[in-house]
């Protein structure tokens, strides 16, 4: 069973979070929070696997929530669910190594499946979000340097690596572009999740497009 928390301002949605996501038998609703304070109190005393959270909410904001849960090293996921794509919000959730980026237009089940998929350990990231980010590297290519990666100490194969897997290329073609088999290129990814801190293939590319915003 997963044991899930809602922190989100808004009562509607929140309890229409709680009856949506409370009807599969997998999820347990442990608490519906309406602001990250509540949210804080309640993970210091309770054990909870998911932390559905919302950024913008008064008393203190979602990136406030992520801020105390990594500075107290709360051993909890964090799923973002949020209506705001601003790449400032998207680049704060990735350096607080959030499991997931969600936005609350998507469907019910969406949400749900992307609960479950967070709970296996995998990463869960809006395409809209990703491509915002795409979209900003493609507009400013000519400002992306190498040394946005120098401080992670990573080889020149896996900053290569790093820079395909960000254009959203599979294993397969990315072994293609660099001449490695597909083991070989997983084993690089390995290292490379290791050497940024990172859990999630996606947050690779998330991490080095937003890097060249700064």
């Amino acid at each position: 069973m997963i044991r899930l928390v809602i922190v989100d301002d808004d009562i509607l949605i929140r309890e229409s979070l709680n009856i949506i996501i409370g009807i599969d038998p997998n999820i347990e609703v442990v608490a519906i929070l309406e602001n990250g304070k509540e949210c804080i109190d309640y993970l210091c005393k309770n054990q909870v696997d998911i932390v559905l959270l919302d950024m913008r909410m008064p008393i203190m904001t979602g990136e406030e929530v992520l801020e105390e849960i990594s500075k107290r090293k709360i051993n909890v996921k964090v799923l973002i669910l949020t209506t705001f794509d601003e790449e400032r919000l998207i680049s704060s959730a990735i350096k607080h190594k959030t499991s997931g980026y969600l936005l609350k237009s998507s469907k019910p089940d969406k949400i749900i499946s992307g609960i479950k998929s967070v709970h296996l350990g995998n990463g869960v990231f809006e395409s809209e979000i990703v491509s915002k980010l795409v979209i900003s590297n493609q507009n400013e290519e000519n400002k992306y340097k190498d040394n946005n990666l120098d401080i992670y100490g990573l080889t020149d194969r896996e900053k290569d690596i790093v820079k395909l897997i960000s254009k959203g290329l599979s294993n397969k073609e990315i072994s293609s572009e660099v001449f490695l088999s597909e083991g070989t290129v997983k084993n690089h990814i390995t290292s490379i999740l290791s050497k940024m801190n990172l859990k999630h293939r996606t947050q690779i590319a998330i991490e080095y497009l937003s890097r060249s915003e700064n």
